[in-house]
Formats: C-alpha cells, sequence, structure tokens
C-alpha cells in the first residue's frame, strides 16, 4: 500500500479521482511531518481533561484567564435571555441589537477611534477592511511576518501584495518612495505578531506613511487587552496618537475571553465598511448574548489592571528561568509579551534534512515529551513559520500561578536534556504528536 492510498475509501468510482488527489496532498503532509489533528478538550484553561488525562495547557490565548471567568458565563445567560442566543439576521437587516450597539462604542473608547463596527471572525474583520479600501491596481505594503489572513485578504481583494523587513520602519519607507504615487497604498502590520511574540514600531511605520501619504491599518489582535496602562493594545503601549491608525483591528477572543472580533476608526471608515464590506453585510451578527458577555469582560479589563501586572511577572519569571536553554540550542525569542516562542536551533537537526525536517521533529519530540508529563505546548512548523524555525510557542495567561510557571520550567530543562542527548533517535515516535500548527 503507498502513503497516498491509506486515504482512499472505497466508494463510488466517480468521486475517486478526487480522492486520490487529495490523498497525494495528505500524504505528502505526513512525510514532511506537518500533518494536523484536532484534540478533543473539557474543562477550561489553563486546566484541561483530553482524552481522560489532565493538563496544565501553555497554548491558549486567553491571556488574561477570562474565557473561563464565571462573570462572563453569568453575563452570557443574561445576554440569552434578554435578546436571544443567536442575531437572526444580518446587521443590516434586523440583527443589530442594543447589545451590539453597547459594545461597538466602549471598543472604540478603548482604542480611542470615533467608533468601532462588529464583525464574526478576526478574518472576516480583515478581509472587510482590506477589500473596502483597496482593489486592483491598489497597493498593501506588508510586514514579512504578517498573519495569514493579512495576506488573504490582499489576495482576495486583487491589490498587488508587497512585503518590507520585518519590524523595518526604514524599508518599509524605502519601499513606499518607490511606489507609484498615484495608487493606493496601505501599510498593514501586526501589532503583536502571533508566531514570535514581538511587537510593531507603530510611530516609526505612521511616520513613514504619513510621509508617503499612505494609509496605516494594525492588526492588533495580541495586543488588545493586554498591552497598555488600559488594555487599549500596542498603540497605547507606543503612546502612538490613535488618529494617526487608519484602521485598527481586534478581536474578542483572546484577551477578551468571547468570540469575535471589530474593527476601529474614522466615522467615514465605519460607515465605508457598513455599506461596501461584503463580509459584514452578507454575515448574520454575532450572538448578541456574546456581544452582552464582552461588555463584562471590558468591565474587568478596565477594573482589575492586577491581571495584567501578575502576567507581566509571570513573562518576566519564565524568560529569567528559560534563558539557561539555549545551551541546548534551544533559543527564546525577543518578546515581552504572553507569546513566548522556543526556536529549535540547528543542532537538533537530523542529519540529511537540509537543517529543517530534523528541526521540526525535534520540535514534535519536545512537544510529545512534554505532553507525557501532562503539559501541552504546540510545536509550531513550517508553513506557520519559516523552514528552520520550527518551535515551541508557549502562552502564559494571567490564570497560571508562578508555581504552574515554575513546574512547566522544570519540566522543559528535564526533557530538553534528555532529547539532547539522544538527538539521533528524534524521527521516531514523531506521529504521536502530530496535532501542532
Amino acid at each position: 500500500m503507498t502513503a497516498a492510498s491509506q486515504y482512499v475509501e472505497q466508494g463510488d468510482a466517480r468521486d475517486d479521482s478526487l480522492k486520490r488527489v487529495l490523498a497525494a496532498r495528505l500524504a505528502r503532509q505526513h512525510a514532511l511531518q506537518r500533518y494536523r489533528r484536532r484534540s478533543t478538550t473539557a474543562g477550561k484553561g489553563p486546566h484541561f481533561l483530553r482524552q481522560g488525562q489532565r493538563y496544565l495547557t501553555f497554548c491558549s490565548n486567553d491571556y488574561l484567564g477570562l474565557a473561563g471567568d464565571p462573570r462572563l458565563a453569568e453575563a452570557l445567560a443574561e445576554g440569552a435571555r434578554r435578546f436571544g442566543t443567536g442575531g437572526g439576521a444580518s446587521h443590516l437587516v434586523c440583527g443589530h441589537s442594543e447589545a451590539h450597539e453597547s459594545l461597538e462604542a466602549r471598543l472604540a473608547a478603548l482604542t480611542g477611534q470615533p467608533r468601532a463596527l462588529l464583525f464574526s471572525s478576526g478574518y472576516q474583520a480583515n478581509l472587510g477592511v482590506i477589500s473596502t479600501l483597496l482593489g486592483r491596481g491598489d497597493v498593501a505594503l506588508h510586514d514579512r511576518l504578517n498573519h495569514a489572513s493579512l495576506l488573504d485578504a490582499t489576495r482576495l481583494a486583487g491589490a498587488s501584495l508587497v512585503r518590507f523587513a520585518h519590524r523595518d520602519a526604514v524599508d518599509c519607507g524605502e519601499r513606499l518612495s518607490s511606489l507609484d504615487t498615484a495608487r493606493r497604498t496601505l501599510v498593514v502590520t501586526d501589532g503583536v505578531f502571533s508566531m514570535d511574540g514581538d511587537v510593531a514600531d507603530l510611530p516609526a511605520l505612521a511616520a513613514r506613511c504619513e510621509r508617503h501619504r499612505a494609509w496605516l491599518m494594525v492588526d492588533d489582535a495580541h495586543g488588545l487587552g493586554v498591552l497598555g496602562t488600559d488594555g487599549g493594545g500596542t498603540w497605547q503601549a507606543q503612546s502612538l496618537e490613535p488618529g494617526r491608525i487608519a484602521a485598527s483591528v481586534g478581536t474578542l477572543g483572546k484577551a477578551l475571553g468571547t468570540q469575535g472580533a471589530f474593527v476601529a476608526g474614522s466615522e467615514t471608515l465605519i460607515e465605508a465598511l457598513i455599506q461596501f464590506a461584503r463580509p459584514y453585510i452578507y454575515t448574520t451578527s454575532l450572538s448578541p448574548a456574546l456581544a452582552w458577555a464582552t461588555l463584562t469582560s471590558l468591565d474587568i479589563v478596565r477594573d482589575e489592571p492586577e491581571r495584567r501586572a501578575h502576567l507581566s511577572t509571570l513573562i518576566e519569571r519564565f524568560r529569567h528561568e528559560a534563558a539557561g536553554l539555549a545551551e541546548l540550542d534551544l533559543h527564546l525569542a525577543p518578546s515581552i509579551t504572553p507569546i513566548q516562542p522556543l526556536i529549535v536551533g540547528p543542532s537538533w537537526s537530523v542529519p540529511g534534512s537540509g537543517g529543517q525536517g530534523g528541526n521540526e521533529a525535534a520540535a514534535l519530540a519536545l512537544a510529545a515529551a512534554l505532553d507525557s508529563a501532562g503539559i501541552w505546548c504546540s510545536a509550531i512548523r513550517p508553513p506557520t513559520v519559516p523552514a528552520g524555525t520550527s518551535r515551541l510557542r508557549f502562552t502564559l495567561s494571567a490564570a497560571h500561578t508562578l508555581e504552574e510557571v515554575d513546574r512547566l520550567i522544570s519540566v522543559l530543562f528535564d526533557t530538553a536534556r534528555r532529547l539532547w542527548s539522544a538527538r539521533e533517535t528524534l524521527t521516531e515516535g514523531t506521529s504521536t504528536r502530530e496535532a501542532s500548527t
């Protein structure tokens, strides 16, 4: 039996060719050690049950520990009783409730913008903004490590996609100066980069945009609620006037602990999105009960700054203790955010892998060893990250304790030392941990 044939099911010969085409792609994912599987969980983070085993989780984006907060559950139930569980229609028909209206006003205030507009997901929000602002003949200038949804949105809008070096405002400015000034240009960046945890230099990018009459769009999905004195996000942490950002995107399903997304910006931008953003126009509105629950999230972000303070303490503790892993060719990325990537160095590569396959195998093996000790952290591999930079992406939450971070460090060092001494066997058994990104 070939590697691909295991996926070809018995059935009607009419769809046999479809199965064979897809089976070949699936087999290649296995061969590259990039096959992904879902894990079904029970419980609330950071403590999950999976297949009857309890795990301490360090791969969730629940940065403030709000997803399991009972106050949000109570608010969700209250919202369902008041408004129902579903929106029932799009916002432009009869699906825009008082809960949505109140939440948009609060999100605008948090981001320092005049207005905000709710979307069902961050992917839809990014698609809505870019497809409204740009079309064929226009240019989107992206940070090289931007999230996939931003890149997809540009391609779907039909605009030209140009990239500048990661977090390099000088390179961004040079590329802006080379573009035709008659073309509409949008500079697009994440606030906090999801796989590296580092932060864009928004003031420097805003200055280049103003110099070259370009617009600035910031996807602050991983900064909202976490960075800034009030949790306003990257712009607030960097003391940037919010009006210098044409479009700010945030999500509700990370630090805020619920679900959905929004775009914040000027009155004109929001009105344009209402009129022209197809992902907004042709989608049933976000659950009003979730919108109501998110108002409680915003209350907690405002009233409990100690959550951010505790999170900062956890980050400092983890970075200080994990720095010694560099002796084992495991390197922390330069991040001050809850996203703490541990990049697997080239010494872990299996001979003959060209420095890539072994790197991925090592990340999988490290994740599997942590898994067996009851600690869940995903191994991140290409194409999510560049080849040769496979990593463990640890994410910290205000719901973690210092003792839990210390446990993680202890298990991580024990695991790394054991595998370091047996690197030649890393390719064995990696199929047991193929659930990573």
